[in-house]
């Protein structure tokens, strides 16, 4: 009688697991994006969106690249990313992988994280990758130039801005056609615009109203500019931006290198450890007012230099994993 009682409390934990598993008591991992970039940023506040709390799941601070392969390995659940579309690195997931599965933002959401952010609502089309099968609704912003008024003359920052515009045609790169006259001032909101960029623009017939920084040096020739994680846009297409700057500025020398994005090289610039920086534009902000991320540490020596693509946030997983949307975690 006792063994068939043990038997009986043995089945009751049994059927409590089974019952917990199927209520989604599993904690899902979810790669955020590295702890100085604005993917990490916008990942919180697309958590928040949906009411998911620091311990309804496990964060992997990762670059894009480690987070695709985490994807594919089946490490990692999700991935939020904020990449140029199409980007090669989901297209190689998915070859690799075979069953990607973006997820698309709710209204609620939006309207949330439009509330509390400088994203705005974006659909990405079907035919943007091959596996998908209709839009998707997500969110943009605009990856940026900053420039460090310490080291980056008037008459280098006019090259730096003129380059971008009238060379961008020797990128291969596909977010290098991005990089036009009519899109040069996207992002630009109210931040201040580096005295050469401003000159180039008005040149070229460009209105707006921001205020000039002012430059504090001569500046430098040898430059040095931060990127991103190498898994995302902006490590290869920054690498190809040096190189267009080098063949077609006379004696500069840019070296690229790869950061953990937005947040890092705002700071970077601000510390005077970088001249040239990619971001966000809405990190920019909060770096000019020292607001946000940068409460207290205020970056007075960064100003715009020019508009590079449109940042589109970007939601993987698997199939396999069975998961349809964010409410699934909850």
């Amino acid at each position: 009688m006792r063994k068939k009682k043990i038997l009986g409390f043995v089945g009751i934990l049994f059927a409590m697991v089974l019952l917990l598993a199927a209520c989604g008591g599993d904690t899902k991992n979810i790669a955020i994006g590295p702890p100085a970039s604005a993917t990490n940023s916008v990942s919180k506040v697309i958590l928040e969106a949906y009411g998911i709390e620091d311990g309804d799941y496990e964060a992997y601070q990762e670059g894009f690249g480690d987070a695709a392969d985490g994807v594919q390995d089946g490490n990692i659940d999700i991935s939020i990313g904020i990449l140029g579309l199409p980007a090669g690195s989901i297209e190689n997931l998915h070859a690799s992988a075979g069953d990607v599965k973006m997820l698309g933002l709710s209204d609620d959401a939006v309207q949330y994280i439009e509330e509390n952010s400088d994203y705005r609502e974006f659909t990405i089309p079907a035919d943007s990758y091959d596996f998908l099968d209709e839009d998707v609704t997500t969110v943009t912003a605009y990856a940026i130039l900053m420039g460090n008024t310490d080291t980056i003359s008037e008459e280098l920052g006019y090259e730096l801005a003129k380059a971008m515009v009238e060379n961008s045609d020797e990128i291969s790169h596909a977010q290098g056609a991005q990089m036009t006259l009519d899109n040069a001032l996207n992002g630009l909101e109210d931040l201040p615009i580096h005295p050469g960029a401003a000159k180039y623009y008005e040149e070229q017939g460009l209105e707006f109203d921001n205020p000039v920084a002012e430059v504090t040096s001569e500046g430098s020739n040898e430059l040095v500019l931060g990127t991103g994680s190498s898994g995302g846009t902006y490590y290869p297409l920054g690498g190809e931006m040096a190189t267009v700057w080098n063949n077609n500025i006379d004696g500069l020398n840019v070296t690229s290198t790869e950061t953990g994005a937005s947040l890092e090289n705002l700071a970077s610039i601000r510390d005077g450890e970088m001249d040239l920086g990619m971001t966000v534009h809405g990190p920019a902000i909060d770096a000019v007012n020292g607001s946000g991320d940068f409460e207290g540490a205020e970056v007075s020596n960064a100003a715009f230099i020019g508009h590079i693509y449109p940042e589109v946030v970007q939601i993987v997983t698997r199939e396999e994993f069975g998961i349809e949307s964010f409410d699934d975690l909850k």
